[in-house]
């Protein structure tokens, strides 16, 4: 076994997103890949909710298992909340009064610590997860060393006595887990990996956030909305050292409004939502779109309609991001599916809308945006900003016509020209015109047909993984990435490959041609209509053979893709 996949189950406030914390991070710095991604209760106390870590020797995928090696329940709803999870393999590590017996399939593999007891003791029992920690970092022959480093730098604006009372907590877990360790209960199966220590952790929204500093971005006007606020708190964070305008704005109509403002004004901004808030902002979209200003907005996606699952997720906002705004005109939408890609298609983002005056969206979700990566550095040599505006003359026409479609965009007080820009039709000017005879037939097909020819020259084709004589083609885009891959690495089949989109509109049509290659196509994703193979359909006129989707807020698992792709 070179994975192992912990669980840590128990109730919002319970301190599990410090236990994950904490475990990554150490474990980063000992010498071992880790991967960890959360389900939660929409509630800021209470209800039940669990955090996968998976532990390697090697790089792991970002995928989820319902594997479960260890199980540590904090409260006595984790165990029947995770049964469909637990098996006879799994050990369970808890306070007796956590550990519902009929949920315990072997009991051989149940461990009952007083974890409480032990935090009492040390200084209240705010020091329980931290017990368990410390028998975790003893079973993966974590140096006490790293642990107490580690600690005492997390802690320290807490005061000595805080950091102290969470190193002798650990302490305590310590001893506990190498007792386990010597009397056999446990063996450690991974081995390090020294490379590893130079990698970073961070969330999915950091990453997007990352891409969007790196990009330019200088301001973003959102409507806190679960899972994107992770964006917009990590650019407030760091809005000082990289000169951004943050705005939490009223709500998403103001928030829309002001970004394209700030773009008209010669910035570079962003809106972060989600397809609650985004549902809001859709004339904002197509103000933007008839200004042929430029905009940038990310989309978290979770299920719904209306508020649905606040906290989890799904790839149910695809046609919503697509068909957003009335009228027609270009847009791109990037869909990364993993932590460096969400930095540069973010990134690339801000030159797409600038050099092409249009909506581009980065989609992502909850599932993405909510778990933690080790990756290796984000590669930023081959970043490059482009600003796309002009200096303006007396003669300056903000809508002017061009063989290329792309009017010179102008900002007010650089250059000598009126910057006139209207939401009503228009003429080269800016000036409303209702001339449907010459002008607004030109003035659509510029914004629409010409714009789309040329983004041709600029789309992220797919990445086949796999062996490229493959007879049976999986489709997947977004976070669908990571469980699709481990599962043809699984598999291990010659005749089985997965193209993996990071752009989903516009499409390159010559793409046709790989997908008719395939004998036989399944596609997987996170909704109930199949979304992304409408597209395929309206754009390439291909129709998949065959579609594996789930729609229960749930990300797909690493298990059960492998048992669908091996029955099919």
């Amino acid at each position: 076994m070179n994975d192992i996949s912990i669980v840590i189950c128990g109730a919002a406030g319970q301190g599990i997103a410090t236990v994950e914390e904490l475990i990554t991070g150490i474990l980063k710095q000992t010498g071992y890949h880790c991967y960890s991604t959360s389900e939660f209760m929409s509630r800021i106390r209470g209800g039940t909710n669990s955090t996968l870590i998976r532990i390697s020797s090697n790089r792991v995928n970002p995928a989820f298992v319902n594997r479960i090696d260890f199980l540590v329940p904090l409260r006595i709803s984790a165990l029947p909340h995770l049964k469909r999870r637990i098996t006879s393999e799994t050990t369970i590590l808890g306070e007796e009064k956590n550990i519902d017996e009929k949920f315990c399939l072997n009991q051989e593999k149940v461990i009952k610590i007083p974890f409480s007891d032990i935090a009492k003791e040390v200084g209240g029992i705010i020091y329980t997860n931290i017990v368990a920690v410390g028998v975790f970092l003893a079973f993966l022959d974590v140096e006490e060393e790293i642990l107490r480093t580690y600690l005492t730098k997390r802690f320290a604006s807490k005061g000595k006595e805080v950091v102290q009372k969470n190193i002798e907590a650990s302490k305590r877990g310590y001893s506990i887990g190498k007792d386990l360790v010597t009397s056999g209960k446990f063996k450690n199966p991974l081995q390090l990996d020294n490379s590893v220590l130079n990698d970073i952790v961070l969330s999915g929204a950091e990453a997007v956030a990352m891409g969007a500093i790196a990009g330019g971005c200088n301001f973003i006007s959102s409507y806190p909305m679960s899972p994107s606020t992770g964006v917009l708190v990590f650019l407030s964070q760091h809005a000082e050292e990289f000169d951004i305008i943050v705005d939490q704005a009223e709500d998403e109509i103001a928030a829309i409004n002001k970004g394209v403002a700030a773009w008209y004004a010669g910035g570079r901004a962003m809106i972060t939502t989600s397809g609650g808030g985004f549902a809001l902002m859709t004339e904002g979209v197509s103000l933007a779109a008839m200004h042929e200003t430029p905009m940038v907005l990310h989309i978290g996606q979770r299920p719904g309609p209306a508020t649905g699952l606040p906290t989890r997720t799904g790839q149910e906002d695809l046609q919503h991001v697509l068909n957003a705004g009335h009228g027609e005109f270009a847009r791109v939408i990037l869909t990364p599916g993993k932590p460096d890609d969400a930095f540069i298609l973010t990134q690339k983002a801000f030159n797409l809308a600038d050099k092409y005056q249009i909506p581009v969206f980065i989609l992502t979700d909850q599932f993405l945006l909510d778990s933690h990566y080790s990756i290796q550095d984000l590669d930023t040599s081959k970043i490059k900003n482009v600003r796309y505006f002009v200096k303006t003359d007396q003669n300056y026409k903000r809508y002017r016509l061009t063989d290329s479609g792309i009017s010179p965009r102008g900002i007010p007080g650089y250059g000598s020209g009126l910057v006139n820009v209207d939401s009503d039709e228009h003429d080269e000017d800016g000036h409303i015109t209702e001339d449907v005879h010459e002008t607004r037939p030109r003035m659509v097909e510029k914004r629409l047909y010409k714009k789309l020819e040329l983004l041709k020259g600029e789309i992220i084709e797919p990445e086949l993984i796999g062996n490229k004589n493959f007879k049976k083609l999986v489709i997947g885009w977004g976070s669908t990435y990571g469980v699709i891959k481990e599962a043809i690495e699984t598999i291990k089949n010659d005749n089985l490959a997965f193209l993996y989109f990071k752009q989903v509109y516009p499409l390159n049509t010559e793409i046709c041609e790989l997908l008719k290659k395939a004998e036989k196509t399944i596609i997987i994703e996170n909704n109930a209509t199949s979304q992304f193979s409408k597209v395929l359909k309206l754009e390439l006129d291909f129709d998949v053979d065959e579609k594996f989707l789930k729609y229960n807020g749930m990300p797909f698992s690493v298990e059960e893709v492998i048992a669908y792709l091996e029955k099919n």
